[in-house]
């Protein structure tokens, strides 16, 4: 599980999978979440813009980021 300590009151999922390294670049990020291979807290999800907060939980190739 990868913890991330979020600064302000959300991050886009695109810059949380780039922050996290789960991605190489926010070209890559794109992909992978139109192509419907990310799940927020749960749930594929395919918005690109979608507002990650604190407490949601992203999941993508085996890893697991809690965000806090």
């Amino acid at each position: 599980m990868i913890e991330f300590e979020l600064e302000g009151e959300f991050i886009p999922l695109i810059q949380l999978l780039k922050a996290t390294n789960v991605v190489q670049t926010g070209g890559e990020a794109q992909i992978v979440v139109v192509d419907g291979l990310v799940k927020y807290n749960g749930v594929v999800d395919y918005r690109k813009r979608l507002k990650v907060k604190r407490g949601d939980t992203v999941e993508f190739n085996g890893n697991t980021i809690l965000v806090k």
